[in-house]
């Protein structure tokens, strides 16, 4: 039975792909910092699914957290999902540094380690993927978070490249509004993003890993977002600075 740690596993995308791989007979380790609602998850996917199921409590902000799920991860998986993540309210001259660099050790120094951490076993083995979330904000200007997000697709992108020939394969997943806890957990108004721009987390996973399995290296879900993310290649960087702007105060 292959096996799939997945981090930030409680709500959204994580949930999603926990619920997707499941369904495809994997056997999880579920990661992230509520232990209560990780192991309801967990106990859920138990009956629904018949998969064996253990929980990984950790904060990937701490440094004892991060070392716990590196642990675990040199014993072995076939897929990581770097899910964990999180948005800050505001101009970030306006956040508390300490929460932006919180915001950096969750979305870029966890991933780095808990990519190499598994890395190392999957090319052992020749087989086995990690995916990366990351998202749309990554090719767009809007503070940290993009900025944070723009380094996990160059980071996935160069661990792709480096591992090509193999049977192991990184990818990052680039996806635009999804209907998750995400926004509300950060207190943005989002009531000005029209509805046809939001996605489904599962459809969001089922496009993943079909990308995933095709080899891409960089997903964008949607034809939607395809366009938006092609555009926003083409824009002058000061113009799609502005459409961000005008985005984020929405």
């Amino acid at each position: 039975m292959p096996s799939a740690l997945i981090t930030g596993a409680t709500a959204g995308i994580g949930a999603a792909f926990a619920r997707r791989l499941a369904a495809d007979g994997f056997s999880l380790v579920l990661v992230a910092r509520d232990e209560k609602r990780l192991l309801a998850r967990a106990e859920e996917l138990r009956l629904r699914y018949g998969v064996e199921t253990e929980v990984l409590p950790a904060d990937l902000a701490s440094e004892e957290g991060l070392a716990a799920v590196e642990r675990r991860l040199r014993e072995g998986v076939d897929l990581l999902v770097n899910n964990a993540g999180f948005g800050l309210r505001g101009p970030f001259l306006d956040v508390p540094v300490a929460d932006e660099l919180r915001m950096l050790k969750v979305h870029c120094e966890a991933v780095l380690r808990l990519t190499l951490a598994a890395l190392p076993g999957m090319r052992e083995r020749d087989r086995g993927a990690v995916v990366n979330v990351a998202s749309v904000a990554a090719f767009f200007t809007r503070g940290t978070y993009s900025a944070s997000k723009a380094w996990v697709v160059n980071f996935s992108e160069s661990a792709a490249t480096e591992l090509d020939g193999g049977r192991v394969r990184v990818m990052a997943l680039c996806p635009g509004f999804v209907r998750t806890e995400f926004h509300e957990r950060a207190s943005m108004n989002v009531s000005g993003i029209p509805g046809f721009l939001w996605l489904s987390a599962d459809d969001v996973v089922d496009e993943a890993m079909r990308d995933l399995a095709r080899g891409v290296r960089v997903s964008v879900p949607d034809l939607r977002y395809k366009a938006v993310v092609a555009v926003g290649r083409l824009l002058p960087l000061n113009l799609t600075s502005r459409i961000s702007r005008s985005i984020g105060r929405k």
